[in-house]
């Protein structure tokens, strides 16, 4: 995940929630969940920033976004807990994994502070500023 990469999907991911008109925290990660860039709205909750680098972490470690991750860390799940592990996971969308080219994982970008569907929709369109 190269800094300009992880730029261009910031700036894209906050047009976006200014043009939903939501406050957000975006956490963009490499492959290995090491820190690549972050933004943090004005007035956003203090508690979104643990949650947007959680969910970029899970998407990244686990190479699959956040919300496919809830279904297989949740009660009854085959995984129920794993949220649990690796320092600290989340069970819930707003963490997409991001993909190279070929398909390869090389980073986690999670977003917090909205609705879930406004967060993974802002997510999305950050991956999109990729392509």
């Amino acid at each position: 995940m190269q800094l300009s990469s992880a730029t261009r999907m910031l700036s894209a991911a906050i047009a976006e929630a200014e043009r939903r008109g939501v406050i957000v925290c975006v956490s963009i990660l490499d492959a290995a969940a090491w820190p690549v860039a972050f933004g943090r709205m004005d007035g956003v909750a203090l508690g979104c920033i643990d949650v947007c680098n959680k969910k970029a972490r899970t998407a990244a470690l686990f190479q699959m976004d956040s919300a496919d991750f809830a279904m297989i860390a949740c009660p009854g799940g085959e995984a129920y807990s794993l949220e649990q592990t690796n320092g600290g996971l989340t069970s819930f969308g707003g963490g997409l994994a991001i993909r190279d080219g070929k398909g390869a994982v090389v980073g986690g970008i999670g977003v917090s502070g909205a609705s879930t569907e406004d967060d993974i929709a802002i997510a999305r369109v950050a991956l999109a500023a990729l392509s």
